[in-house]
């Protein structure tokens, strides 16, 4: 979004499922009333060597509650390592999920949403057989797959090799980076899809309050930013696009924005600004814009932009709008990018203020003329497993007025690329990921990155 400053120049996911659980039963309400019934959906949404990604939806049949923890066990051997939506423990093999803030109150039919990361032995990943919700059992019949484990394709069973093309469909990982943080981001959740073909209700479905699932279908022209509120998750149909205009996410939380294409946009295609939270960017292409692809900015926090294509644009992804907001974006500004596709994209992929740490890890960087990666204002920047190709400019502290940041580098693969400028340290990372091989990360980004990509 356009601001008065002066510009100067400066990874997943969705897969078949592969296993699914529907139950119903009784539910116990952790006030006095009762509950009457509850069902849960368990799905795998993707699956890669040593780990796989989980969703799990709950609905409530019976009276409303407040506050809930949902058990289940596994029985071969898998391990939740993180969790997104809800806070997950395991001992042994059982795991409890347990409400956070925003979705603990669950009204009659009212349903909670929640996503973790896992590990698996690579040979068996069977789906839990019960579940129970505050402690009583949901009974009922299941459905399971039909094979253990099913592979969705392009998901290799061995790490690529570069020598190898590039596949049709890269390793998904899901949901990975800050946007995992703060008790997660998972959107309009299980709220019912609502497909839009113009402008006027694109418009009024972004602003509309309370969750909401909407598709973008065909081509819509517009102009300006389009206000996105709380708890909302755009997905593109196959060829949606959006031309002439972008989304504004300001001061909402829990936003996705999938699978769309953005071309000619007159200020910024994503803006993302005033404190918003939980935002995960994932699978879009963006190309021949006014200024900013994704801007983050104003205090804005737990944000991961993944497996993006940019193309014929000049200012990418800047990260703080300005060198004299320190005292709103200190402390905040962390996002995750990775699995993007810089492609020829010439500045700000991204330019960093005060954000710490920042995590770069599995971009594939191709002819950035201008530069890759820029750490400025007292930011902490951590430049990891990314591959550069023709890039002169790999990546460097400070940028045109702004003073220098802290950037650290490891594990990056150059061609006919420089190693960059380092210095300083950089926060510890809170939560886990998969880091591929540098080497290999050209040939996974370029076979899945942008819009189109995945089916959604």
């Amino acid at each position: 979004m356009r601001t008065a400053q002066r510009r100067t120049t400066l990874l997943a996911t969705t897969a078949a499922a592969t296993a699914a659980l529907v139950t119903g039963g009784l539910l116990t309400a952790v006030s006095a009333q009762a509950a009457a019934g509850c069902q849960v959906a368990y799905s795998v949404a993707s699956q890669w060597p040593g780990g796989f990604t989980g969703n799990v939806t709950v609905t409530n049949l019976g009276d409303p509650v407040s506050g809930w923890t949902l058990r289940w066990s596994y029985g071969a051997g898998q391990q939740v390592s993180q969790a997104w939506g809800a806070t997950a423990t395991q001992s042994g093999s059982q795991v409890s999920a347990a409400n956070v803030d925003y979705n603990g109150n669950l009204a009659t039919n009212g349903s909670a949403s929640f996503g973790f990361n896992a590990s698996w032995n690579n040979s068996s990943n069977p789906a839990p057989t019960s579940f129970t919700l505050n402690n009583v059992a949901c009974t009922g019949g299941t459905t399971t797959p039909t094979t253990a484990p099913p592979t969705t394709p392009g998901t290799p069973t061995t790490p690529p090799n570069p020598s190898d093309p590039p596949p049709s469909v890269p390793p998904q990982t899901g949901l990975v980076g800050w946007a995992t943080q703060n008790g997660g981001t998972t959107g309009g959740g299980g709220a019912p899809a609502t497909t839009v073909t113009n402008a006027s209700a694109l418009t009024s479905a972004l602003n509309a309050t309370g969750s909401a699932v909407i598709r973008v279908s065909g081509t819509i022209s517009c102009s300006g930013m389009l206000r996105v509120r709380s708890n909302k998750t755009i997905l593109g149909n196959s060829g949606a696009t959006i031309v002439g205009c972008g989304l504004n996410v300001s001061g909402d939380r829990n936003v996705i924005i999938r699978n769309l294409t953005f071309r000619d946009w007159n200020d910024d295609a994503i803006n993302v600004q005033e404190s918003a939270t939980n935002i995960w960017i994932d699978h879009n292409t963006f190309s021949n814009g006014y200024d900013g692809a994704v801007d983050i900015k104003r205090g804005s926090d737990f944000v991961t932009v993944s497996w993006n294509r940019v193309f014929n644009h000049d200012k990418t992804m800047l990260l703080g709008h300005s060198d004299d907001n320190g005292a709103q974006d200190t402390g905040h500004l962390r996002v995750t990018y990775h699995h993007n596709w810089f492609d020829g994209s010439k500045q700000r992929n991204p330019r960093v203020r005060f954000g710490n740490p920042v995590h770069v890890y599995n971009n594939y960087y191709r002819a950035n003329t201008g530069y890759g990666v820029a750490s400025t204002e007292n930011a902490g920047v951590l430049v990891e497993g990314n591959y550069f190709e023709n890039v002169p400019d790999t990546y460097h502290l400070g940028e045109a007025d702004s003073g220098p940041g802290r950037l650290v580098a490891r594990n990056n693969y150059f061609v006919n690329s420089p190693a960059g400028q380092t210095g300083g340290s950089v926060g510890s990372i809170p939560y886990s990921y998969q880091l591929d091989t540098a080497s290999n990360v050209k040939s996974i980004v370029t076979g899945g990155a942008g819009a189109g990509r995945i089916t959604v």
